[in-house]
């Protein structure tokens, strides 16, 4: 598997494409990047099939309360 990828992925508060450079050198990941456009904070969660040789990237907003 390469050690390096980029996905193109939609912010989901705003809708606006940005890059996100992957790391698979550190296995399955949590991280959280900032939208450039609405500047709220993107989870991100990345999930590695080594056998079928395939990145998995997960996106939420990360943003439910709880009352």
């Amino acid at each position: 598997m390469r050690q390096f990828s980029e996905k193109r992925v939609s912010c989901p508060h705003c809708g606006h494409r940005i890059g996100i450079e992957l790391d698979t050198s550190g296995g399955n990941q949590n991280f959280y990047e900032d939208c450039p456009a609405c500047c709220h904070t993107i989870h991100l969660t990345m999930t590695l099939n080594e056998q079928l040789d395939q990145i998995e990237l997960s996106i939420d907003a990360d943003d439910e309360q709880i009352f």
